[in-house]
């Protein structure tokens, strides 16, 4: 599988030329429209993950894709082919498996709501958690989208969930609120985890990589 990460959360799985989208939201300002896609995943309705506009572009560009969210933001899209996901479900998109786990963002603050989160795992190897520190129970991961920085996480909780996953490779995400130093240290106390664990940690921004 060929991965591309876009800015903040927003990345692309390509296989046997198909395309899968997860998470294309409105600070993704560098994505680039692929070629085939046929599934777009979204983990959860805040907008940095989910933006409409993109996402009907994306539709339009590529009819036959199917947008695969939970139920409460499948229905926003009548007008194309919608799954409503449901956690321990597998579902299929060519050469691709997705799997979802979880079901809820992770706390903000008492005074703030939130929404349903559905983690992915594509293909048993590749997983991202949404806006969650969901471990997927019995699965080995082979590479971890690492949530890196977010108004509802600490550093530590980042750091703790790489060690209980112990993926072969973990890349970070969801990091669109840091500065350039920021993610220098982030990725510094990430990486600290990563290699004491034997995992590899690398930094994806605009790049692209085989998995």
């Amino acid at each position: 599988m060929r991965l591309t990460k876009f800015q903040h959360a927003c990345f692309t799985v390509e296989k046997d030329s198909s395309t899968v989208i997860i998470d294309p939201g409105i600070f993704s300002h560098d994505f680039i429209m692929p070629h085939r896609v046929i599934a777009i995943v979204i983990t959860h309705e805040h907008t940095d993950h989910l933006d409409e506009a993109l996402i009907i572009r994306i539709l339009t560009a590529h009819p036959h894709a199917t947008l695969i969210a939970h139920e409460s933001i499948s229905g926003r899209f009548t007008q194309h082919q919608t799954i409503a996901a449901k956690v321990g479900e597998t579902y299929t998109f060519g050469p691709f498996a997705l799997r979802f786990f979880g079901g809820t963002h992770a706390a903000i603050a008492d005074s703030v709501p939130v929404p349903p989160n559905l983690g992915v795992l594509i293909n048993d190897s590749l997983y991202y958690p949404g806006d969650s520190f969901t471990v997927p129970e019995e699965v080995t991961v082979t590479t971890l989208a690492l949530p890196a920085a977010a108004p509802w996480m600490k550093i530590s909780e980042a750091m703790a969930f790489l060690q209980r996953v112990k993926p072969h490779f973990a890349f970070p995400t969801h990091d669109g609120i840091l500065s350039t130093d920021g993610k220098s240290i982030v990725d510094r106390m990430l990486g600290a985890v990563a290699g004491g664990q034997g995992t590899v940690y690398k930094r994806l921004d605009e790049s692209s990589i085989d998995i």
